[in-house]
């Protein structure tokens, strides 16, 4: 019934707007007669008034019902809509001028008196026609946005726009155009010298982003002018630091402080005001989204019996989601932990109802299990997203960082290469380069596993790797750490008061790895433009603005660099190429390769060596195959490092040639 009224509703809507355009025709036309003949219409003209009046109102009639001006919302109307009107009315006058022509012909002359009809009545109903329908339009948005939204004032919020961009008159417009949001635009911030003092859309950009504190408190203790009691930064492209800064000026203003999304989220959005919200941790770290081939990558998943290792984890707990929405024949979700494992599942099978999952208990670890998963479910393609991946920790629980991180990512290649499975995608991370821990040394042997090349025939398997930086907010990472002791009140604990990361959202990184399994030939290690580094100790400070406190009140204290981590992380490991790819935000890395054949030989030699659990042994073993390791136990300065590396004789020179 609901859809039935509506419908009928806006039928009825636009057979008046149908009607209404008839009367702007109608009167264009007099009105064009009355002004050629002084306002006299007699014999002849009243002739071909009646005549003619009959002819424009269906000639443009049907042109204006072609071109949709009996569609859309006036209130909204802006310049798009005015050229719209223009060229219907180009058009239309066009089409009546022929018609017009053809039933009376164009006569000997260009006045009444001499029989034909007046030339000049064309080009004045022209003029006429376009400014009454135009000037209709825009006088109900100064009516919605002018006379009506300065008389319903009342009880709303004063609002200072931060950016006075195209975001920002976008949302003083939409602001305007819907009082009930509660907001009165009082004024734009903007660092911007050529908008200082300026007045757009009717609104005063009152100074740059550091003069927020004054221009608040001025405002906030005037007796004629209005509070100002929130502020919202329209900056969707904004970078990290500028959101920071953004961030930091508005808390020194003492109001509250919102913001919109990025563009992205404003393409999926429905009104730009609706979405005005508290900041995020996205914004912070402000990276603009990553386009994605979707038809690429739909064409790659879809039909597809699909593997996910780590599948409860942050990483691979979105990518069951996103690789869920291209509609695979059977999402495989495959970890050890029978809890999250239960929640993805769960989560996947509300919204997807009509999708295969299969959740799987199992240890990558297990290389019976794994062979058995992959062959009972006819597997196509594989994502790797199964790793310990606490540098500390894995510091001190050596043997058991590379049962996981290099022989259960051995396991699954085997088994890939067994069964034929098309692709395979390990995630990888910037701290495989030049690595300083247990963690980047085994991620970094990972990548040279699923980059070794084959010793038979080309295999079928196609073996990438992504590498990318730290997700923000992931189980167990810097940001929860952080938000815990700000809710306890402090300290907020920071190894190092220099010390950098890049940092990216679970989406966007999962967003890479769908796009790079749709890219290269194999043996490649793909990479995200990762853009800025972002210091930690920023990071925290800002974590505590989000959180409502003041970061001088809470206390940040220095503890150090734990075993294994570095100042700053690294992307390109010596002798890599970097090629670019046809995607802007993408690269390659295309390292030194070894033969299965060799690595094979290492890997027997490196279980025999777990077996004894001696992680001194591993440790040294690790080292012949990744001899850029820098390993944090050892006190060997760097001047010696540099020289016992040019010693001949190291087992991965005369074992493990590397192929390029």
């Amino acid at each position: 019934m609901k859809r039935f009224l509506f419908a009928f509703q806006s039928s009825f809507r636009r057979f008046l707007l149908v009607l209404f355009h008839v009367g702007l025709i109608t009167l264009s036309l007099r009105v064009a007669f009355l002004l050629r003949f002084d306002f006299e219409l007699s014999g002849d003209p009243t002739a071909f008034f009646a005549k003619s009046i009959w002819i424009a109102v269906a000639a443009k009639t049907a042109v204006f019902l072609l071109a949709g001006l009996h569609r859309g919302w006036w209130r909204f109307v802006g310049i798009n809509d005015l050229l719209r009107v223009f060229f219907a009315n180009l058009v239309a006058s066009a089409v009546f001028t022929a018609a017009v022509l053809l039933t009376t012909g164009p006569g000997p002359g260009g006045s009444a008196n001499s029989g034909s009809f007046p030339r000049s009545i064309y080009v004045i109903d022209f003029v006429l026609c376009f400014l009454m329908t135009a000037g209709a339009r825009f006088a109900v948005r100064l009516y919605i946005e002018g006379i009506k939204g300065t008389s319903s004032k009342t009880g709303r919020k004063g609002l200072l726009i931060y950016g006075a961009g195209g975001a920002g008159r976008m949302m003083l417009r939409e602001i305007r155009s819907n009082p009930t949001h509660g907001y009165e635009v009082i004024g734009f911030l903007d660092d911007d010298p050529k908008l200082r003092a300026a007045h757009l859309m009717n609104v005063r950009v009152l100074g740059e982003g550091r003069d927020a504190a004054t221009i608040v408190d001025r405002h906030n203790k005037g007796k004629r002018s209005r509070k100002i009691e929130e502020i919202v930064i329209a900056m969707p492209s904004a970078s990290g630091r500028q959101m920071g800064e953004a961030l930091a000026n508005c808390r020194a203003a003492g109001v509250a402080c919102k913001t919109i999304p990025g563009i992205g989220e404003l393409l999926n959005g429905k009104v730009l005001s609706a979405q005005i919200r508290n900041p995020t941790l996205d914004d912070l770290i402000g990276r603009e989204q990553v386009p994605l081939e979707e038809d690429r990558i739909q064409e790659s998943i879809a039909g597809r019996s699909v593997l996910i290792t780590g599948a409860g984890g942050s990483i691979g707990s979105e990518l069951c989601r996103q690789a869920a929405r291209f509609n695979p024949a059977k999402l495989i979700a495959f970890d050890q932990g029978e809890t999250e494992l239960f929640r993805i599942d769960l989560e996947l099978r509300e919204k997807y109802p009509s999708l295969d999952v299969v959740p799987e208990v199992g240890d990558i670890r297990d290389a019976e299990r794994v062979e058995e998963v992959i062959r009972r479910h006819s597997v196509d393609s594989i994502f790797h997203a199964a790793a310990y991946k606490h540098v500390p920790m894995m510091e001190a629980h050596v043997i058991e960082a590379v049962k996981n991180n290099v022989v259960g990512t051995w396991n699954l290649v085997k088994a890939a290469c067994e069964f034929q499975v098309s692709n395979f995608l390990m995630i990888s991370s910037d701290k495989a380069v030049n690595p300083t821990s247990i963690m980047g040394v085994t991620k970094r042997i990972a990548e040279l596993i699923v980059s070794a090349e084959s010793d038979a025939a080309p295999q079928t398997t196609k073996f990438v790797s992504v590498r990318f930086g730290n997700v923000l907010g992931s189980n167990g990472s810097v940001v929860p750490l952080f938000q815990a002791q700000i809710a306890a009140g402090g300290p907020v604990t920071v190894t190092h008061p220099g010390v950098k990361r890049y940092f990216m959202s679970v989406r966007e990184a999962v967003q890479l790895v769908l796009q790079a399994s749709t890219m290269g030939n194999g043996s490649e290690i793909f990479v995200l433009d990762m853009g800025e580094m972002v210091r930690i100790v920023d990071l925290a400070k800002n974590l505590i603005t989000f959180a409502g406190l003041d970061p001088e009140k809470i206390q940040i204290r220095f503890i150090g660099l734990r075993p294994g981590e570095k100042l700053y992380e690294e992307l390109m490991t010596k002798g890599e190429n970097i090629r670019p790819t046809h995607h802007e935000k993408i690269k390659i890395f295309r390292g030194p390769q070894i033969k299965r054949g060799l690595l094979e030989a290492w890997l027997l030699q490196l279980e025999l060596l777990l077996e004894k659990r001696n992680p001194d042994l591993v440790i040294n073993h690790l080292k012949e195959l990744v001899p850029e390791y820098q390993d944090p136990r050892t006190t060997t300065s760097l001047p010696e490092k540099k020289l016992a590396r040019q010693l001949p004789g190291t087992p991965l020179s005369t074992q493990l040639p590397l192929s390029h």
